[in-house]
């Protein structure tokens, strides 16, 4: 195997290495979907244009997209202590 296959191997397996799913170590929260959900739609009455599990800033949480009117309520719940980590408003264009 040449040099330029063995950069070409490796960086292969570093871009599969990123890739993998976060899934594959997705820790069990200790609220379900379903209960902070009630929790989110509790703090923002609306219909959920999309729903999450992910980890941000070191935690895991809900993430709840509500759409109120002509804005999206973003409300994150934090998956072990129900409580709302995150409460903001955005554009039906904004996307983060």
């Amino acid at each position: 195997m040449n040099q330029s296959t063995k950069i070409l191997a490796a960086f292969g397996v570093a871009a599969l290495a990123v890739a993998a799913p976060v899934s594959a170590h997705t820790p069990k929260a200790k609220l379900t979907m379903t209960q902070a959900r009630a929790i989110a739609l509790k703090a923002a009455p609306g219909k959920i244009q999309d729903a999450e599990y992910e980890k941000e800033g070191g935690a895991w949480r809900y993430s709840f997209d509500i759409r109120q009117g002509n804005k999206i309520h973003e409300i994150g719940v934090n998956a072990n202590t129900g409580k709302i980590v995150e409460n903001k408003f955005e554009g039906l264009k904004d996307k983060d």
